[in-house]
């Protein structure tokens, strides 16, 4: 990972487009949740998309940064049946496609899933794509902050970058957008907002953790944040 850092975090790589497999059964299915989804589905402004995410922290920043795009969002808590994934694949690319694919075939709605995973210099960009199980299988937010403090002990170079793929599935396409913060790892945790590594890390050109900021600061700066206003851009041209 390079170690030339801008005093922003960074911004960078357009989407990119791959197909869609699903065989004509399985686009055919389309399960409703307890309210009748089918009342729900636009498929055009507000387009109706499902989330594919039960975080309810990663819902409520998704739901911020799209709320001046006209879509009607849907969680995958939301959803009668909707499957859970296993998030086994080698890239965050993979995982997020995985998620928005299943999802999509599930309902017949765009979907929209993301993955992330925090890259530190030091560890030789781990935990990455292990991120949300580096203490375990069924590690907590606490326990992989644990992990990494532990890891880290004694270690001089704190610096770090978060990264984010979101994928945008619908039809035959998966869109993809990348956003990338950097910063660096406290030794101590600080703050309670957040979740995730949000107490450890610290963006490039603050001085406050994520789970310091507000959230609406944190939105400003976050590597979810530059992913999805990248969608959230797609959006606007796709429909203007």
């Amino acid at each position: 990972m390079g170690k030339v850092f801008s005093t922003y975090c960074a911004r960078r790589i357009a989407y990119s487009v791959a197909p869609v497999r699903t065989t004509p059964r399985q686009k055919q299915a389309r399960p409703l949740d307890q309210q009748n989804l089918s009342d729900t589905i636009n498929m055009e402004p507000p387009l109706t998309i499902v989330l594919a995410t039960r975080n309810p922290g990663k819902v409520a920043e998704i739901r911020a940064l799209l709320a001046d795009v006209p879509v009607q969002l849907l969680a995958a808590a939301d959803i009668e049946g909707a499957p859970d994934v296993d998030e086994d694949a080698p890239t965050l690319e993979g995982n997020a496609s995985k998620k928005a694919r299943v999802l999509h075939v599930h309902t017949g709605l765009p979907a929209l899933a993301d993955d992330t995973g925090l890259e530190v210099d030091a560890l030789g960009g781990r935990p990455g794509v292990h991120s949300a199980r580096y203490a375990g299988p069924a590690a907590t937010d606490a326990a992989n902050r644990a992990r990494l403090r532990r890891d880290l002990a004694g270690v001089s170079d704190r610096t770090a970058q978060f990264r984010t793929v979101v994928a945008f599935a619908e039809a035959e396409t998966v869109r993809y957008f990348e956003g990338v913060c950097k910063g660096r790892i406290l030794d101590q945790e600080r703050g309670d907002g957040g979740f995730g590594y949000d107490a450890l890390f610290v963006p490039e050109g603050e001085s406050r953790t994520f789970a310091e900021l507000t959230p609406a600061e944190k939105n400003a700066l976050s590597h979810r944040g530059h992913a999805l206003r990248k969608f959230a851009a797609y959006l606007r041209e796709r429909f203007s």
